[in-house]
């Protein structure tokens, strides 16, 4: 195959880790003659933007590490690798990767759309905005110091949903549903769907529970009694102080994220896998 006809790729990771460092230096090896590296980047030295032209990115790490990635890759299809502890989105071992190469390159695998959240926090009085950013997993609002509850009024499409006074909120995809929002006891949505998850983080409620929405509401967040420190987050990795001159307006971001699954397995298999999903009882034996 000639140079002009192998799949391009850029690579990224964390190589700072020792782990993710040998596993791209043995993936080069292993490519070699079988695609073209247009870019590589450090995690820390990757552009805001990355513009280079490629078929895929191979992305080494955690699911950290693909979060941070797949906010500059745009419509570049992501191969995760996993060197890091969960492995949700980094879907691929090393080996894996090479067994399903042929396939992937083909195009026989297939590459799924995951949808992303805009987020932008304006002031109440003048509606200029402070601050912007697209999340993957999920947007939160958390209490910060000195930690007392806060309270935070909800409105979807400009109603009134609920006055929550809480610990945080969490807004979140249905990827990141099953982050911070699983652990807070918001539900496991399919990770393909077209869908919100509002979370309270701790109501002070017996009432509160988590409600799934449409993708194409637009959901705004006003803070009626916050903390010095109360701040917001995007994907735990970007944060900005909150204050109750603040709205934090969240929205389906206009274009998705591209991830290429493991053929291997499904959503519900890792689940079951990574966290005990679904495990059977243990029965006493007759």
């Amino acid at each position: 195959m000639t140079n002009a006809k192998l799949p391009k790729l850029i690579l990224l990771g964390d190589t700072k880790r020792t782990h993710v460092a040998e596993a791209m230096a043995e993936f080069n090896r292993f490519v070699e003659g079988k695609a073209l590296i247009t870019a590589s980047y450090s995690l820390d030295d990757c552009p805001s933007r990355v513009t280079a032209e490629c078929n895929y990115a191979v992305v080494f790490g955690g699911d950290g590490t693909i979060i941070a990635a797949a906010r500059t890759l745009g419509q570049t299809p992501i191969i995760g690798i996993n060197v890091g502890k969960l492995g949700f989105l980094a879907e691929f071992n090393i080996d894996e990767f090479k067994n399903f190469f042929p396939a992937i390159i083909s195009g026989d695998v297939q590459t799924e759309k995951r949808m992303m959240l805009s987020c932008e926090i304006c002031c109440k009085d003048t509606g200029d905005s402070k601050f912007r950013s697209m999340a993957i997993n999920d947007i939160y609002i958390t209490s910060g110091p000195p930690f007392r509850m806060i309270e935070l009024k909800i409105s979807v499409d400009n109603q009134s949903l609920a006055g929550c006074v809480s610990d945080g909120l969490i807004i979140s995809t249905p990827t990141g549903s099953t982050a911070y929002n699983l652990s807070a006891g918001g539900p496991i949505l399919s990770a393909n769907m077209q869908a919100m998850v509002i979370t309270a983080i701790c109501p002070h409620s017996l009432s509160f529970r988590p409600i799934v929405i449409n993708a194409d509401k637009k959901v705004e967040v006003v803070g009626i009694g916050t903390n010095q420190g109360t701040t917001l987050l995007i994907d735990g990795q970007i944060s900005c102080k909150l204050s109750m001159d603040d709205v934090v307006k969240i929205e389906k971001n206009e274009d998705d994220f591209l991830i290429v699954n493991n053929p291997a397995r499904t959503q519900w298999d890792t689940l079951a896998a990574k966290l005990g999903w679904a495990k059977k009882p243990k029965y006493k034996k007759t």
